[in-house]
This record gives C-alpha cells, structure tokens and sequence, in this order.
C-alpha cells in the first residue's frame, strides 16, 4: 500500500520560514518525480514545486520562485519542501503527490499518489 506523509507544517509569521517533509511508503521513490501543490480554502489544488526522479531538475510556480527549494532523498525515500520568506497568501494546505515517470507535471490529474496535508498557516 502507497503512503505519502506529510509532516512540517504550522504557523508562522511573515518573512519566517517552514520546513515541509514527506515520507514515502511503499512506492520506489526513484521511478516517480514527486511535487508539492496547496489549496487554499474555497480555491482550487495548485502546483507549487516538482523534482524529477533523478532531482536533476525542479520547477516552481511562479509566486514562489527565489524563496521556496524542494529537493528529495531517494535513499530515504523522502521529498521536501523548503519555505522561506512566507507571506500570509502561502497559507494553505500543502499535499505532497507522486507521479508515474520522470517528468513533473503541473496538473493534478496526472499524479497517482497523494498525501494527507498539511496545514501551513501565516500570519501578517
């Protein structure tokens, strides 16, 4: 059974930092690239971040460029996400999702595996 567990997330001011992780189970963390999306309530799923298989690459969205980092472990087969400089429009529930294949996908329909969430709560 696939698992993806997020864990890191909270509440922090403004121009603070958050580290997210997620934990994969039961899934070669290897032969998927893996990405971060949030929702905010009343809006839709977005993408935030995506790393391929190998990490070689990563892609964000825009608004997040220059302040978020996401990177993976293979060998402890983990994905993580590395906010800085939060801003009170970062507040959302981030999920954590894999993909079959190398190749980072920005829609939501393309990923087979999706974590819980967690909740990231900025304050002004």
């Amino acid at each position: 059974q696939v698992q993806l567990v997020e864990s890191g997330g909270g509440l922090a001011q403004a121009g603070g930092s958050l580290r997210l992780a997620c934990a994969v189970r039961g899934l070669t963390l290897s032969s998927h690239a893996m990405a971060w999306f949030r929702q905010a309530p009343g809006q839709e799923r977005k993408f935030v971040a995506g790393i391929r298989w190998s990490g070689s690459n990563t892609y964000y969205t825009d608004s997040v460029k220059g302040r978020f980092t996401i990177s993976r472990d293979n060998a402890k087969n983990s994905v993580y996400l590395q906010m800085n400089s939060l801003k009170p429009e970062d507040t959302a529930v981030y999920y954590c999702a894999a993909k079959d294949g190398s190749v980072v996908a920005a829609s939501t329909g393309l990923y087979a595996y999706w974590g819980q969430g967690t909740q990231v709560t900025v304050s002004s």
